[in-house]
């Protein structure tokens, strides 16, 4: 069956991939999965498979989340420095970033539900190991251990992509996060109250729980077909979409599946293809930028936060040389979570899904480069408002609307990527840039941290300097995947 000729310019050519050609019978009617997926439709099936790999995203934000709420209770239990706290953080992302990669080459060479199922398992191995840590070291390497696990759950997001219908991927997709919102809402109310009663690592136990409970519900989803029919697998990619289609109640194609296979999966090689090249540096520049900005705003709070009140009283911001209480002379300065900060924390990540409606829109009917410039654009305008001396109600409602943007930008990246790559190199292509990502937090802590110690509008221009940069390169990327079928 001959290719679309749009899909033919952005397609690896044939001799680097080695296809293998293999012609029907004349006058036998052929389709491929591709033209299954659209004929069955959207159904009972997609519903399910929307609720069961939504709800990675409720472990993967109860996992990443968890330090937030408890790097005040493992500073003052191990009298810990400012640079052990954030080293935690830092070497959660290192392990995401570094099996990211690895995990992606997987899942193109095995297939997307084992490698998500194993990344289900480590997580939550890993997770409950840490709750009998009995030091800060090791503390530390579990927590990175988890960070690796967690970073298979993308493969969630591939598999909900590869079954979705063309039209309602730019709907169901950003509509998942809802479930990265409720898993973050869910840990800061279980903090509030496991926290100051049995403790820290009871909180971690607990968290572990929507981890373990998936994995019971993967046997309901099957493997993606499109990964079968790409590895020549084409009696398990039939049996899968009869399933759907009898879910659904549809009908399926008349005629054979048909499709080449690729025998050659998941090379790096391929994302920095002379027809690709351009595609993935420019994501890779907007993963990580998106990044840095989302955990620079979650980091930043605070001190944003303790200037806002400074600026409210026209007071200037310096440290009162008088003020030698307990809390400040101690060395590890426990500033323990009250009712207050957690109320804070919960009307700032309720801004995350503050934007869908609109987000959703812009996706669908402006398209996935003009919708992500626009949002960065925004991003960057609302990191220098920051500067602005407002109320205390002024200042978490500019949080809100960060946490609202790049939160939009989050997902419709997301979607982007998955879309953009064929699927011999799609898992590859989302791990690669899940480490980009990754890179962008770990660099987050010094800007936002730091820097911002010393110079509160110079940390907030490198901010805005970042989301300008990456709305640029979303503006110029040389594919628009808006209503274009999965290759």
């Amino acid at each position: 069956m001959a290719t679309a000729p749009k899909e033919a310019e952005n397609a690896i050519s044939l001799e680097e991939i080695h296809m293998e050609k293999q012609e029907p019978p004349k006058g036998q009617k052929t389709f491929t999965v591709e033209e299954a997926v659209e004929t069955i439709g959207f159904g009972r099936f997609h519903i399910m498979l929307f609720l069961i790999m939504g709800s990675t995203g409720v472990a993967e934000a109860m996992e990443i989340m968890l330090i937030a709420v408890v790097s005040p209770l493992i500073r003052c239990e191990w009298q810990l420095q400012d640079w052990q706290v954030a080293l935690v953080t830092t070497m959660v992302f290192f392990g995401y970033m570094v099996f990211s990669i690895a995990l992606g080459l997987l899942a193109d060479r095995y297939g997307r539900w084992k490698i998500l199922l194993l990344s289900f398992l480590w997580a939550a191995y890993f997770s409950l190991l840490t709750s009998f840590a009995p030091s800060y070291i090791w503390f530390v390497f579990l927590r990175a251990m988890v960070g690796g696990g967690v970073s298979g759950h993308a493969q969630g997001l591939i598999i909900k992509t590869e079954f979705l219908p063309t039209k309602y991927r730019g709907y169901m997709l950003p509509l998942s996060q809802v479930f990265w919102l409720s898993g973050s809402l869910l840990i800061i109310g279980l903090a509030s109250v496991v926290n100051p009663t049995i403790g820290w690592r009871w909180l971690i136990r607990i968290a572990s729980i929507p981890g373990i409970l998936l994995i019971l519900v993967f046997k309901f989803i099957p493997e993606s077909a499109r990964y079968n029919i790409s590895t020549g697998n084409v009696a398990a990619a039939m049996a899968t979409l009869r399933r759907i289609a009898k879910m659904n109640g549809a009908v399926m194609p008349e005629g054979v599946l048909r499709e080449p296979t690729k025998e050659r999966r998941g090379r790096f090689k391929d994302l920095i293809h002379p027809k690709y090249l351009r595609t993935t540096l420019q994501i890779w520049i907007i993963w990580f930028g998106i990044a840095f900005a989302y955990y620079s705003v979650i980091l930043a709070s605070a001190e944003l936060l303790e200037r806002d009140i400074v600026c409210g009283s026209a007071a200037p911001l310096v440290q009162d040389p008088g003020d030698d209480s307990e809390e400040t002379r101690s060395p590890c300065h426990c500033h323990l979570f009250g009712p207050s900060a957690y109320q804070t924390m919960i009307i700032s990540t309720v801004g995350e899904i503050a934007l869908n409606p609109l987000n959703i829109l812009g996706i669908n009917f402006l398209g996935r480069r003009l919708s992500l410039c626009i949002t960065m654009g925004c991003t960057a305008l609302f990191f220098l408002l920051l500067n602005i001396c407002t109320s205390s109600t002024g200042m978490i409602g500019f949080l809100f609307m960060l946490r609202a943007l790049v939160s939009a930008n989050f997902n419709t990246i997301y979607i982007y990527t998955a879309e953009v790559y064929p699927t011999t190199m799609r898992a590859l292509g989302m791990g690669t840039s899940g480490s980009l990502c990754r890179v962008g937090a770990m660099v987050a802590p010094f800007i936002s941290q730091v820097l911002m110690r010393a110079s509160f509008l110079g940390a907030l221009c490198v901010s805005a300097s970042v989301c300008v940069v990456c709305a640029i390169s979303a503006f110029t990327l040389p594919i628009e995947t808006k209503g274009r079928a999965l290759q």
